[in-house]
């Protein structure tokens, strides 16, 4: 008897024993917090990536097939939403303002590649080909951006004027910088700047996602929505600000050890892609509108 109750014993501690071992191991917090930090900055950069490649297709659908088809004028289709982009005989105004809007659709395409590690990885001479040719195109869209405000608008001290300069000084800025960093191969700071420049060389494309949000979102909440709220001059400057410092705070709490500001930072990163995608839904059927010859409204 006491044979059989030993044996069933030392078979109980066996099992015991042996699905201690096969339970997963526990994650600490400081694990969770940087895997809650990587994925929302995952989940932030697909929603991304979709959303600019939507929008290159746009560019080049609409924008791109109108200047080789030689018709422009369709670009006037803009007009009802206050923007006449088109003046017949104003050559140079046209090329700046096709160069600015075809290269913006090459930012958006490019610029998502030049982000994704296994192309950096794999492809290191398409991810130097390619960033050069990211580098000539940032610098354009500037250049004609700085032209179209304030050599073709007859009004360029506006709100939207001065934010657009300062907007494309930071793309210069940010340009000059990554190269200087990846010529120097500094590639740690190289990514930051990198990074910085994608954000701001797509701010408009972050300006119009942010409109669409506001208006989607406040008319979900019963509000009425208008272009004369506050909101508008503010996100004038707000399209590139708060991308600049959300990816600085994303920076800082990968640096440091605190897991409550990496999980602050990973909500904060989320809950910004979320709005981020309701603008790009809200977004996505007005530019297939465009692009069908449909009446333009909001």
């Amino acid at each position: 008897m006491m044979e059989k109750t030993s044996a069933a014993v030392a078979d109980l501690e066996a099992i015991k024993h042996e699905t201690k071992n096969t339970q997963p191991p526990k994650i600490s917090s400081a694990e969770l917090a940087n895997r809650a930090l990587k994925y929302s900055a995952t989940f932030w950069f697909v929603a991304v990536m979709a959303g600019q490649w939507f929008f290159f297709y746009y560019i080049m659908a609409f924008y791109g097939f109108s200047v080789i088809n030689d018709n422009m004028e369709i670009w006037n289709r803009w007009e009802a939403m206050g923007s006449k982009p088109y003046h017949v005989g104003d050559f140079a105004g046209n090329l700046a303002f096709g160069a600015h809007a075809i290269g913006a659709g090459i930012v958006a395409f490019g610029g998502a590649l030049q982000l994704i590690p296994k192309v950096r990885s794999y492809f290191p001479k398409f991810h130097k080909i390619n960033g050069y040719v990211y580098l000539i195109t940032v610098f354009c869209l500037a250049i004609s951006g700085f032209y179209l405000v304030w050599v073709r608008d007859a009004e360029p001290v506006t709100l939207s004027g001065i934010g657009t300069s300062i907007n494309g000084f930071l793309i210069l800025g940010f340009a000059y910088l990554a190269l200087r960093c990846a010529i120097n191969r500094d590639i740690a700071n190289h990514r930051k700047w990198a990074l910085r420049l994608f954000l701001v060389s797509n701010a408009q494309w972050i300006l119009r996602v942010g409109v669409f949000c506001y208006f989607v979102t406040g008319t979900m909440l019963g509000l009425e929505p208008n272009f004369k709220d506050a909101f508008f001059p503010i996100w004038t400057f707000g399209c590139f600000v708060l991308p600049l410092a959300t990816l600085q705070l994303y920076f800082y709490a990968q640096e440091k050890r605190s897991n409550r500001l990496k999980f602050i930072t990973s909500g904060s990163l989320f809950l910004l892609t979320v709005l981020m995608l309701i603008g790009v839904v809200g977004f996505t059927p007005f530019l297939l509108t465009v692009m069908s010859g449909g009446e333009i409204a909001l």
